[in-house]
């Protein structure tokens, strides 16, 4: 496939990396109740996705600036979406272009009901493994006695000896960790993170079940579970019902707007950009937690949402 080298640029300000899973979201949706094999009328959409490119889209509506490390393969595809990430204001420049393997894909059906099933083509980052970090050891965003020392979005698309490697590398022993899974699928990988203290962990009551082998009937007993276990921080949401963040300073929980949803996938990832970039701007626990929910409430509702958080 042809490669546009004019679509590679070189790498400019940041104030946040995004790094895991930059690919194309393939999403059919219906009005109508589904169940398995049900063919029904819908909408099909291809749009840019991926946990990464997902909370680094939603930082761009916060007036903030992420560089994206991920991988891409060298073809259209890749190069398209190289395109469509710049004209976001996202920096690209730290991409691993790969000529082996192709631009990932997400693959969805979404009902009335909510995600029917979901499939994630994350072949491509898995084999670039740790190319996608060298430019937090080349020098160019930092190395191991000068580590990178701002905010940092990571996603759990990455492999589990990757992350493992992630939570012993000094290039991260610095950063503002922000770590979310990709799927309840892929929770269980985020275990590393438990005992590294400048992690923040996000998400779901399901993925907290999964990472602690227990049920839990409230965010608030998932948080603090998480924090048991030897979680540095972590904030987990509940769909429509209370969300809870839970860390040294005590235990927070918030009831989100109550709205009717109308898209479920980027929900999470949505909630947890609008958290980093309400605490960016300096707002407390309370006020930032609200504001993630309420960001997370606009985008399941497909309602418009604010570029700026009060200060």
């Amino acid at each position: 496939m042809s490669h546009d080298p004019s679509l590679e640029s070189a790498p400019a300000p940041h104030d946040i990396l995004c790094i895991g899973s930059v690919l194309w979201d393939v999403i059919g949706r219906t009005d109508r109740p589904m169940r398995l094999g049900h063919d029904l009328p819908g909408r099909i959409s291809q749009i840019p996705g991926g946990v990464a490119l997902n909370i680094a889209m939603t930082l761009t509506r916060f007036g903030l600036r992420p560089a994206l490390l991920s991988a891409l393969g060298r073809d259209v595809m890749g190069d398209t979406l190289i395109a469509e990430c710049a004209a976001m204001g996202l920096e690209t420049g730290y991409i691993f272009r790969s000529e082996d393997h192709p631009t990932d894909r997400y693959m969805a059906i979404e009902s009335a009901g909510g995600l029917v099933a979901a499939i994630a083509d994350a072949h491509s980052l898995e084999a670039a493994g740790a190319l996608i970090l060298e430019p937090l050891r080349d020098g160019r965003l930092g190395r191991a006695s000068a580590p990178y020392e701002g905010p940092v979005a990571l996603d759990g698309n990455l492999t589990l000896a990757l992350l493992t490697e992630i939570v012993a590398m000094p290039e991260f022993a610095k950063c503002d960790l922000r770590v979310a899974p990709a799927s309840p699928g892929k929770a269980e990988r985020l275990k590393p993170f438990f005992n590294h203290l400048n992690t923040t962990l996000y998400v779901n009551i399901e993925e907290a079940s999964l990472l602690c082998g227990a049920e839990f009937a409230q965010a608030t007993e998932a948080a603090s579970a998480l924090l048991q276990r030897g979680a540095a921080r972590a904030l987990v949401t509940d769909g429509a019902h209370a969300a809870a963040m839970a860390s040294t300073d005590g235990l927070l929980t918030l009831a989100p707007p109550q709205v009717t949803a109308r898209r479920i996938t980027g929900a999470g990832d949505t909630f947890m950009a609008a958290h980093i970039a309400a605490e960016l701007a300096g707002q407390s626990a309370e006020p930032a937690l609200q504001s993630a929910l309420s960001a997370a409430a606009a985008y399941v509702a497909d309602a418009p949402q604010h570029s700026e958080i009060a200060k």
